[in-house]
C-alpha cells in the first residue's frame, strides 16, 4: 500500500478516537511503536479539511493531507520535500500507526497499558525536586552557591520580611531618562568585573545594552515631563520595536532588563522600576543588580521574588525534558506555579537514575481512546 493509502487510511481510523481542542482546533496525540521496538510520537492537527502530521520526536518533518485528495511531505519553514528515503521512512511510520490504531480499537485499555509499560522515560516530562538533585549531583550549577551566602541570605531575609507585599511595592515618584541611566550604572557597576567607574550611566547603556533605544537616548536626559510623554509614547522622538529596557543583552530567555512602568494601568503618577532576568545563567546578576540599587535606597523591585527565594533554598523543582527538545525553553512546558529552575534530559541523571526514578513526577501521557459519544 502506497504512502498516500496508508494516510488515508490513518486518518479515517484516527477520527474515531477522542480528540482535543486547543483554540478550537482539533488534535491528537498517537504514541505507538515499530517493528524495531522502538517508539514514535504524532501530533496531529486539522485545519478545515487539511491534517498535519507531525512526527514529534523525530526529523521527518511534517505530513500535510487532505483525505482522498493529496499528501505533501513538509518541513518546518513549509517547504515541499521530495525524497524517496523519506517517502519510505514515512510509510514505515504509517504502517506501524496503522496498526497501533487497530490494536486499539480492539482493546484500548491494554494498549494504552502498554504505551505506559514501555514509552521510553527520555521521550517523557516530569519534576525532580532540585534539593534531591543538588544532593545527589554536587557538581551541577547552584545558584545559592554562585551569589554567595551572604548575598542568599539578604536576598531571602527581604522576601521573608514583606518587601516585595504587592499593596507596598517600591514607588518612585519622579523619573528621568538620567535617573534610569544611575539606576544602570549601579547594576552594570555590581556585575561587571572591569568597568570604567568614571564613565556615565548612559555610556555604560550604550556599551552594554541591545541599543534599541527607542528614543530614550534622545529625549532631554533631565527632564521628568519628557521622561514622562517618551514612557506614555507621547513624545514624537519614541520609537517602536526596540529594546530599550534590554540593558544587558542576551537572547530571547537570556537577557537582562530593567523596566519603568506604571504602578497601574489607570495611574498616571509614579513608577515601578523592575529588574527580570530569570534564566538559569542571568538570575544571579540580576539578583546583585536588585541588591545593590536597594542598598543605594532607590525603589527597586524584582520579578518573581518568592520563586527566586525558592530557587536559593532548593525549594523549586528541576524540569526534567524529553530529549528531542530544547533544555532552553524548559519552563514554556510547565505551568508556572511549578517553579522550575533548571532542566536536564532523563539521561543525564547517569548511574542515578534508577535511585531517582521514584522521586520524578512524571506528566501524565495522552490516552488512545474510542471515541464515547457520536456528534
Amino acid at each position: 500500500m502506497s504512502l498516500k493509502k496508508q494516510a488515508y487510511k490513518f486518518l479515517k481510523e484516527l477520527q474515531q478516537f477522542d480528540y482535543q481542542l486547543s483554540s478550537l482546533q482539533t488534535y491528537w496525540e498517537v504514541l505507538f511503536p515499530t517493528p524495531d521496538k522502538k517508539w514514535h510520537r504524532f501530533y496531529i492537527s486539522s485545519y478545515q479539511d487539511t491534517f498535519y502530521i507531525k512526527q514529534v520526536n523525530g526529523e521527518n518533518g511534517t505530513l500535510e493531507v487532505v483525505p482522498d485528495k493529496s499528501l505533501k511531505i513538509e518541513e518546518s519553514f513549509g517547504s515541499e520535500i521530495e525524497d524517496e528515503d523519506l517517502q519510505a521512512a514515512w510509510l514505515f511510520l504509517m504502517k506501524a500507526a496503522n496498526k497501533w490504531l487497530q490494536q486499539a480499537k480492539k482493546d484500548w485499555v491494554a494498549t494504552n497499558l502498554r504505551t505506559q509499560k514501555e514509552y521510553p522515560l527520555k521521550y517523557r516530562f516530569g519534576t525532580l525536586s532540585h534539593s534531591l538533585l543538588q544532593a545527589t549531583l554536587p557538581d551541577r550549577y547552584r545558584l545559592d552557591q554562585e551569589l554567595g551566602a551572604a548575598k542568599a541570605q539578604q536576598f531571602i531575609k527581604l522576601v521573608e520580611d514583606g518587601f516585595f507585599m504587592p499593596y507596598d511595592r517600591p514607588l518612585a515618584t519622579d523619573m528621568t531618562a538620567d535617573k534610569y541611566f544611575e539606576y544602570c550604572k549601579i547594576a552594570y557597576v555590581a556585575t561587571e568585573k572591569e568597568i570604567d567607574n568614571d564613565l556615565s550611566g548612559q555610556a555604560l547603556y550604550k556599551r552594554y545594552a541591545d541599543g534599541r533605544h527607542e528614543g530614550l537616548l534622545d529625549i532631554d536626559q533631565e527632564s521628568p515631563q519628557e521622561f514622562s510623554d517618551w514612557l506614555d509614547h507621547k513624545h514624537p522622538k519614541r520609537e517602536r520595536g526596540g529594546h530599550p529596557w534590554e540593558i544587558k543583552r542576551g537572547g530571547s530567555y537570556t537577557h537582562i532588563g530593567m523596566r519603568v512602568q506604571r504602578p497601574s494601568y489607570s495611574s498616571k503618577e509614579g513608577y515601578t522600576v523592575q529588574l527580570y532576568g530569570q534564566s538559569y545563567s542571568r538570575l544571579a546578576d540580576t539578583i546583585r543588580m536588585f541588591l545593590a540599587i536597594h542598598e543605594a535606597r532607590l525603589p527597586i523591585d524584582i520579578v518573581e521574588p518568592e520563586s527566586i527565594r525558592k530557587r536559593l533554598l532548593g525549594q523549586d523543582k528541576s524540569a526534567i525534558i524529553a530529549n528531542y527538545e530544547l533544555l532552553s525553553r524548559a519552563e514554556s512546558y510547565f505551568p508556572s506555579e511549578e517553579d522550575i529552575c533548571d532542566a536536564l534530559y532523563y539521561e543525564d541523571l547517569g548511574k542515578f537514575k534508577k535511585m531517582l526514578r521514584p522521586f520524578i513526577k512524571w506528566e501524565a501521557l495522552p490516552l488512545l481512546r474510542r471515541k464515547q459519544v457520536s456528534l
